[in-house]
This record gives C-alpha cells, sequence and structure tokens, in this order.
C-alpha cells in the first residue's frame, strides 16, 4: 500500500518560491538554508505531494525554528526568515503541524 501523500497549500507554495528568489539574489554569505532545507523549497515551490514522514520533519523544522522570527535580521530577509520560507513559511508551518498532529491521533 502507497504511502499517502500531502499537497502544500498555495501560501507555503508562495513562500518557497519567494524564498528561492531571495536567496538567489542574495550576496553568497547572505544566503540562507541548507541543502535539506532547499531540496525541500524546490519540492513545495513545484507544487509536490509530500509523504507524511516529510510533512512530520517539517514539522519539527518549524517548531525548532520558531524562535528565529526574533532574529536580527528576520525583517529584512535574512538567513533565518529564508530558511523559514524555504520549508514553507508560515502557511507551511500551520499546514505540517496540523498534519502531524492529526496522524499522531490516528497512531501514524
Amino acid at each position: 500500500m502507497a504511502e499517502k501523500s500531502f499537497k502544500p497549500p498555495a501560501g507555503a507554495v508562495a513562500a518557497a518560491k519567494r524564498a528561492l528568489k531571495k536567496r538567489a539574489e542574495a550576496s553568497p554569505s547572505n544566503r540562507g538554508g541548507t541543502a535539506v532545507g532547499l531540496a525541500r523549497a524546490r519540492d513545495i515551490a513545484a507544487g509536490k505531494s509530500l509523504p507524511l514522514a516529510t510533512v512530520k520533519r517539517m514539522a519539527s523544522f518549524f517548531a525548532r525554528h520558531a524562535v528565529d522570527k526574533k532574529g536580527s535580521t528576520w525583517d529584512s530577509y535574512g538567513k533565518g526568515r529564508q530558511a523559514w520560507d524555504l520549508w514553507g513559511g508560515n502557511a507551511g508551518a500551520a499546514w505540517a503541524k496540523a498534519i502531524s498532529q492529526n496522524a499522531t491521533k490516528k497512531g501514524n
């Protein structure tokens, strides 16, 4: 049986696209995100459906990195903001959290 997958919401797609663009425009020393974050952004920006395991990793990322919103470069779209949006931004965070919580309730 194939694992269920989830299509990211439009807000997450827009955030990932924005982050990829902003990151490309930034100087190399001001580019946020890891190789994993970039891969996630490309999948989200393309609107690819993501497996539950990936959505759970997204929820974990957002839980760990919520503190980044308090960073001094958040408003100027610094590295923390780029990384947050690469993973789908606020829309991606809400979406991943809801799916992860629902899966936990169902024992997945």
